[in-house]
């Protein structure tokens, strides 16, 4: 297929003829289509993260209009950093939403700002030693085993917020009713769509939710009120952080899977295009921890690269950086108007509940496909302790308390997942029982 030379004025040259994309051929990052339908795209990309970006500030009570723009800003940031070389959308992260919460009730947004803000300035960091040292010292450090136990005990220790907000009366048990249709219409039409409307399954049950919310008077007047009266154009809800050895041990060890998305969604991208992407992985941690302090300085939500948009990736063929400027740029502008933050704000709890019941549920099932895909032996006793430990204390939300300091069910079970992996291994070697020389038994259910 002839291509048409990159443009002086245009980091992309043209595709083809710009209008379609052959059978098996892909457009790459460095590529683009014609604008019209490169912006079509680019709007697709705004469509899938929404729904969980936006989920995750009204999860921690975060303003969602700043998150929405930050998140436009942070992807914009990644772009640039990344030298336009990786296709990604940075929204939301959900690993961020259990320390959070914990940091919030101990010293309120600030404070949680305050993690935020570290929490990115480590990543970038890690990201600055991945690109001068390489990333195979990542794989050593997290294999599945642990990445995969990582990601399913936040899943799982996220279950109480699901059901009564963590104890705050809210969530699924405080409108059954509200929450059971919308998790029913998440479910429903996750199988029912094709293709891309199946990957909005949350954004459509929570818009299902909040009609039935709305119909049955169940939506908040004092949001309601504050819908009607805010502007259509105007700067978003911006907080200053403050900082605190508290929150910071709260929020810093959601850096391990931070780095466990972002490798993941760089091999990705590379399997797809049919590029090796590797000298690219430190600067893809570089550039989501700049977006995530950047987040954190002004009020939103620590970010992540989104497996939804590899979705719409995958299902376009279309891998073009492009198409994420212009979802980058659409997100920016979102965020400049206070009615559409509004809006989100009136999404009542019944339907949060029965949303997050889906997503946090996803999350922990995530920790387990990665063990499926990366094929971790469970026959292994060293693999198998790993894992069951750093999930029940990650389930059960153990608590350490050190003076000032207070540590978590994530921050307990993340050091659980490294400390008993790298131990048992060392050990093992050192004995020499690893499974090569011995199969240890399975436990009995």
């Amino acid at each position: 297929m002839t291509q048409s030379p990159t443009s002086r004025w245009s980091p992309w040259r043209l595709h083809g003829d710009g209008r379609s994309v052959t059978p098996g051929d892909v457009v790459h990052p460095d590529e683009r289509l014609s604008w019209p339908r490169t912006v079509g795209v680019g709007v697709q990309h705004v469509v899938a993260m929404f729904g969980a970006t936006f989920t995750v500030p009204l999860i921690t009570g975060f303003p969602p209009a700043t998150t929405l723009f930050f998140s436009g800003l942070g992807t914009l940031l990644f772009l640039l950093i990344t030298g336009n070389r990786l296709p990604s959308y940075l929204g939301s992260s959900f690993a961020f939403i259990a320390p959070v919460l914990a940091a919030k009730t101990d010293g309120g947004i600030g404070a949680a700002l305050g993690g935020i803000v570290v929490a990115g300035a480590a990543l970038a960091l890690v990201g600055v030693v991945v690109q001068v040292a390489g990333a195979r010292w990542i794989d050593a450090l997290m294999p599945p085993v642990v990445t995969g136990a990582i990601v399913a005990l936040i899943g799982l220790n996220l279950a109480p917020v699901a059901w009564d907000g963590g104890g705050s009366g809210t969530g699924f048990q405080s409108q059954p009713l509200i929450a059971v249709i919308t998790l029913v219409a998440i479910l429903v039409t996750t199988v029912l769509f094709r293709g891309f409307l199946a990957r909005l399954s949350i954004l459509l049950g929570v818009v299902i939710g909040w009609v039935l919310a709305a119909l049955l008077g169940k939506l908040d007047p004092a949001a309601v009120t504050a819908l009607k009266e805010a502007d259509w154009v105007g700067l978003p809800q911006f907080h200053a952080p403050s900082f605190g050895l508290r929150a910071v041990v709260l929020v810093i060890p959601v850096i391990l899977v931070l780095i466990a998305e972002n490798a993941g969604h760089v091999k990705a991208v590379a399997a797809m295009t049919g590029r090796n992407l590797d000298r690219d992985m430190g600067r893809a941690f570089l550039g989501d921890g700049v977006a995530t302090v950047l987040a954190g300085a002004g009020g939103g939500s620590g970010t992540t690269t989104y497996a939804e948009n590899i979705g719409v990736m995958a299902a376009t063929r279309v891998y073009s950086t492009a198409a994420y400027w212009v979802a980058g740029f659409a997100a920016v502008l979102l965020g400049l108007c206070p009615k559409f933050g509004a809006l989100i704000l009136t999404v009542p709890a019944g339907v949060l509940g029965g949303a997050t019941t889906a997503l946090y549920g996803l999350i922990a099932v995530l920790g387990a496909r990665i063990w499926i895909e990366n094929r971790v032996d469970f026959h292994d006793p060293v693999n198998l302790m790993t894992a069951a430990v750093a999930v029940i204390v990650g389930a059960a939300n153990y608590t350490l308390t050190a003076g000032d300091l207070s540590f978590n069910g994530i921050a307990l079970g993340t050091a659980a997942a490294l400390v008993i992996y790298h131990g048992m291994r060392l050990i093992a070697r050192l004995r020499g029982t690893t499974p090569a020389s011995r199969r240890g038994p399975e436990p009995e259910l």
